[in-house]
């Protein structure tokens, strides 16, 4: 019940952060300002879903921002060329997908520490991006690619459906299916489930590559909403969907949360950066509240489970 207690509390948070903008800056909530930060958010959210199957699985993934800048601009590329807007979507997730494969891969089966790998990956794409591309942007997109080829008022709720149909099969995945359990045996006790007979780094790769995948769907639908794409994008992505996802309960460690946690998370991240700057707050303190936050959330996991293990050892010395 820990990880639903921990969505109260984020829940609690939003209502008492929207309750004092409503209050102090009620332009906050304007329909303008409301569209922008659901299109900016909604990439964080896929992404955050797929990093909520890599956390649960006892891994992490930090060259998602990285992965999403070289989408991105392979997005741009694609439909400069002429490539239809569909086909511009299945190569790019599987791009997304190939990237995160080789990271579930060095991962699973060369037994390399994930944050090890995922750095250095984070690294490796941000530089080769910065040569190839030379820091310059992909511009005159065409414009029936903008928009996913639709109105730029019909295109929120296209995108939204999406976003959220994507979030609601993982979702009802993890509750209902066989892979859903298998990721959480696979976090909570690696040796334990490879000794039930489950296959923990297919497991591992599985999440990876789902992770890959929806990073490069993140990248095609931010990179709908502009006329070009600069090669700097995604710039401390991966700080924000990390954020996002353990401030809604998925523990850092692995074997417990749920996309319903993940969902609020990226609603309340997503509402301090703009909040800060209604209320007349620099926004650099934004990155500073995400660390802050991070702490907070993982001290929040670690402590209960230090004082129930103190407990039992103090009932063991006794006996």
């Amino acid at each position: 019940m820990h990880h639903h207690r921990r969505e109260v509390w984020v829940a609690v948070a939003i209502g008492v952060l929207f309750a004092a903008l409503a209050i102090a800056r009620p332009e906050y909530f304007s329909r303008g300002n409301l569209t922008d930060l659901f299109l900016a958010n909604l990439g964080v959210l896929v992404i955050a879903a797929g990093m909520t199957l890599v956390l649960l699985s006892g891994e992490i993934d930090i060259s998602v921002g990285s992965a999403f800048a070289v989408c991105a601009v392979a997005a741009g590329m694609l439909a400069k060329a002429g490539v239809p807007t569909l086909f511009v979507f299945g190569g790019v997730c599987a791009l997304g997908a190939l990237i995160g494969a080789m990271n579930g891969s060095l991962v699973s089966y060369l037994r390399l520490p994930s944050i090890v790998v995922t750095l250095a990956m984070m690294i490796v794409l941000r530089d080769a991006l910065r040569w190839i591309t030379q820091g310059a942007w992909v511009q005159d997109l065409p414009s029936d690619f903008q928009w996913m080829g639709l109105s730029q008022s019909v295109y929120p709720f296209a995108a939204g459906l999406l976003a959220a149909a994507i979030v609601t099969a993982l979702a009802w995945s993890l509750r209902y299916t066989a892979a859903g359990r298998l990721i959480y045996a696979t976090g909570s006790s690696r040796d334990a489930a490879r000794l039930a007979g489950v296959n923990t780094s297919l497991v591992t790769l599985c999440a990876f590559a789902a992770l890959g995948a929806l990073t490069g769907l993140a990248a095609v639908m931010n990179a709908m909403r502009f006329n070009q794409v600069p090669a700097n994008t995604g710039l401390g992505l991966e700080l924000k969907v990390i954020a996002a996802v353990v401030v809604g309960g998925t523990a850092i460690t692995g074997g417990r949360g749920t996309m319903t946690g993940t969902v609020l998370g990226v609603v309340l991240l997503g509402a301090i950066g703009p909040a800060l700057t209604f209320l007349g707050v620099s926004a650099y303190w934004e990155r500073a509240i995400q660390g802050a936050i991070i702490l907070v959330a993982v001290a929040a996991d670690a402590l209960p489970r230090r004082t129930e293990r103190y407990a039992a050892e103090l009932r063991q010395a006794r006996a």
